[in-house]
């Protein structure tokens, strides 16, 4: 009896549970760091200190040659601003995210949604599209090359063949920064079909078998149950996708080179010549605090859009 007063006791169930937090159990330890210790070293070994050697270095003075020659203040900045150079290099790369992110949210999606069904058909196709988004940036360039090589290349072989007039993207300064859009486009499609793809999959079935109960058509099923539980997924292939473009480099250098007459020269292609052929460190890193600042933007601006529309 004395054992079962115990337990009905008030305040019984509360004494085991004070006697262990008493004896220190449930209490967080030092050893517990441990565990996250690796993880903080990697996070400041690879991105808070690069990131802050970045930001000092973009106020100095320094050559790779002939060495650190003191603290310039805001004049690298000051520099970039009136560097018409870096300018049509903002230019280029904000026209060409301009460009790339809603073709890659609305391609994706669209290749998505036509190869979402059992089909082998569709098992084929999607690998297709995917298998483009493994290849290295030098094979890629290499097969577009290739394919807008003038006289000889597959364009112009296309277009002779309809009667119409060969057409050179590249040495176009027009249509040059165009013609690497194309590339990207067919290079990483494969991600974003992946990600809405896998999204797709997520969506309950039973929705739709009620919406076809209540003869609902494709197009009032896709604007009322599948883009509304794609809001997600659309900002998350936005946001991935923006941030990639705007460090876009590779296609362009080797296809290019950045011109015509600057015509597709991005950011990423003016830090690395500033940096690299003509050893001006701390300029170079003032230009790649700006594209970090513009890219940091261009993020916080679709999340800021993105939970707009979830509100609403």
């Amino acid at each position: 009896m004395s054992g079962a007063a115990d337990v009905l006791a008030p305040g019984a169930a509360a004494r085991p549970v004070a006697a262990a937090s008493a004896a220190g159990v449930g209490r967080p330890s030092l050893l517990n760091l441990l565990f996250v210790l690796p993880y903080v070293m990697l996070m400041l070994g690879l991105v808070a200190v690069p990131v802050g050697f970045g930001l000092w270095l973009s106020f100095q003075d320094y050559d790779m040659l002939g060495g650190w020659n003191g603290s310039v203040g805001l004049a690298n900045y000051v520099n970039l601003l009136s560097d018409r150079i870096f300018q049509g290099a903002v230019r280029n790369t904000l026209l060409f995210v301009a460009m790339t992110v809603p073709a890659f949210v609305g391609l994706g999606l669209f290749l998505a949604l036509a190869l979402n069904d059992g089909l082998r058909r569709s098992a084929v196709l999607r690998s297709v599209f995917f298998g483009s988004s493994v290849l290295s940036v030098t094979v890629v360039t290499l097969i577009w090359r290739l394919v807008y090589m003038p006289e000889r290349g597959l364009l112009g072989t296309v277009l002779g063949a309809f009667g119409l007039p060969e057409v050179n993207l590249v040495a176009d300064e027009r249509l040059a920064l165009l013609s690497v859009v194309i590339v990207t486009l067919w290079w990483i499609i494969g991600l974003p079909m992946t990600l809405f793809l896998a999204a797709l999959q997520q969506i309950p079935r039973e929705i739709y078998e009620a919406a076809a109960l209540d003869n609902a058509g494709r197009a009032r099923t896709l604007w009322s149950i599948t883009l509304p539980s794609l809001k997600r997924t659309i900002l998350l292939v936005a946001v991935i996708e923006a941030i990639l473009q705007f460090q876009i480099f590779g296609q362009v250098l080797l296809i290019t080179g950045g011109g015509p007459n600057n015509a597709s020269r991005p950011v990423v292609q003016f830090i690395y010549e500033a940096g690299f052929r003509d050893w001006q460190l701390g300029f170079a890193a003032a230009a790649s605090q700006v594209l970090f600042l513009l890219m940091l933007l261009a993020a916080l601006g679709q999340l800021w859009l993105g939970r707009r529309q979830d509100r609403g």
